[in-house]
């Protein structure tokens, strides 16, 4: 239930909770002709997709107006969709390299009436423009995704935004071996200390300033 979401996140306004409402019913319908979410795991779609999202905005907090994310490995829209309905007045740009899946998150976009969200097909090599933050779940190890990913972070911080230029990954588990390798700093956030939920009790958030 939509409700979920406004219980960590008290200050949406209507717009967003008719936005985040529409998501339940929008995803299972595109998710009955192309698989973005496992069949069986549709009916955790607020808590283990859009909640697990908006982790990052938990982590984040607000945001300046104008900050730029590209999330990599986009698949059905997530992150970016959570977080673009979280952030009106910022923008998303979705990549991902298998252009169905895309299809999806550009269709919910459309019809929940997001006005911040681009998206790309094609591989993360083919995107050469810049944002302040690039967002990822579970796409690949961390080290490899760092190296991939560094070009695309802006250098230049947002004075107004809590945390500097980087990537942001939502990941589970002991993550020293997808670590062991990174020289840069890399700071993990429980997600239970923003969540109560069991479904979160291994699952962090992935800072790395670039």
């Amino acid at each position: 239930m939509s409700d979920i979401i406004s219980r960590y996140f008290a200050a949406l306004t209507p717009e967003q909770h008719e936005q985040y409402r529409a998501l339940g019913s929008l995803y299972p319908e595109w998710n009955a002709k192309i698989n973005v979410i496992s069949r069986k795991d549709i009916d955790n779609l607020y808590e283990r997709h859009v909640l697990h999202s908006l982790a990052i905005a938990a982590f984040l907090g607000p945001v300046a107006p104008g900050t730029t994310f590209m999330d990599m490995g986009s698949g059905g829209g997530f992150p970016g969709i959570p977080l673009a309905i979280m952030y009106p007045e910022c923008s998303f740009h979705l990549v991902d390299r298998i252009a169905k899946k895309l299809r999806v998150a550009q269709a919910v976009a459309d019809a929940i009436g997001l006005r911040n969200v681009t998206v790309q097909h094609g591989d993360i090599g083919e995107c050469h423009d810049r944002y302040n933050y690039v967002v990822s779940r579970a796409v690949m190890p961390l080290d490899g995704l760092a190296r991939l990913v560094r070009k695309n972070v802006a250098r230049q911080s947002m004075p107004a935004n809590r945390y500097a230029n980087g990537l942001i990954a939502l990941k589970g588990g002991d993550l020293e071996e997808e670590t062991g390798s990174i020289t840069t700093p890399v700071l993990e956030y429980p997600i239970g200390e923003f969540f109560a939920e069991e479904f979160f009790t291994t699952k962090k958030v992935v800072y790395m300033p670039m």
